[in-house]
């Protein structure tokens, strides 16, 4: 059996979802701003939607990363409505674009897959795909992945600071050395997490045979009816596209 303490956790996560209400948020994004889909359609429905991600981080108390990717996500849609209007021509513009066009698309997925990996336990995740009759062969790898980046960065952070002791970074002495010291010690960590926390995983009874239990109180509640109902708006009018309705 699993014991979820969730009391102390949920203090920093600001707005509580359920985990399945999180993962269609970013499938949601995913679609509609990354992949485009849904035409002029959803033309005024996709940038409300790619704001949900920041008002989120916003509530999780983190301001700092709310106002900055806010600030991102319009200032490059700006740049790509109106670069013509301040004199971008030639490579110049092909370049601006091209970088706002893919950082337009990519930061709000990026700022919701960041909000789902720090608001969710690995207890509430497992306990949500299994409500949602997921094979163990998914939810094992899936688990692991929790765990995984939140684990690299903290690896990647540490390496970082060592490094800047030692005057080895690119305003550093020993500029040449910077990617030799710093990545070869971050790959060899990745390795040995990976197996490390594999290990942990199949240790816990993922993976057995029998029936796992799991105490964590996952559920909709309100706000997760109001988050799926915006959800739901951009997916109707897909399907009002697909079938020219």
């Amino acid at each position: 059996m699993k014991v979820c303490n969730t009391k102390k956790a949920t203090i920093k996560r600001g707005l509580i979802l359920d985990p399945r209400t999180k993962m269609l948020f970013l499938i949601t994004i995913t679609t509609f701003a990354l992949g485009g889909a849904g035409g002029e359609r959803t033309t005024y429905t996709v940038p409300v939607l790619c704001m949900f991600p920041f008002f989120l981080l916003l509530t999780a108390r983190r301001v700092k990363t709310a106002f900055i990717g806010v600030a991102l996500y319009w200032g490059v849609n700006i740049l790509m409505t109106f670069g013509n209007a301040i004199y971008l021509t030639g490579v110049l513009y092909f370049l601006v674009l091209g970088s706002c066009g893919i950082l337009g698309r990519f930061l709000p997925v990026i700022m919701m897959g960041r909000y789902l990996m720090e608001s969710t336990t690995v207890s509430e995740f497992t306990a949500a795909m299994q409500k949602m009759k997921i094979s163990e062969k998914i939810i094992i790898p899936l688990s692991v992945m929790f765990r995984f980046f939140p684990t690299v960065f903290d690896e990647a952070n540490s390496i970082n600071s060592a490094m800047r002791m030692r005057g080895i970074g690119l305003g550093g002495k020993h500029f040449t050395k910077m990617i030799e010291y710093r990545m070869v010690p971050l790959m060899a960590c990745c390795v040995n997490i990976g197996d490390e926390l594999s290990a942990a995983a199949l240790t816990r009874g993922l993976g057995g045979t029998v029936k796992r239990t799991n105490i964590c109180k996952i559920g909709f509640h309100i706000q997760d009816f109001i988050a799926i109902g915006i959800c739901v708006i951009p997916w109707i009018l897909l399907i009002m596209d697909v079938l020219k309705w």
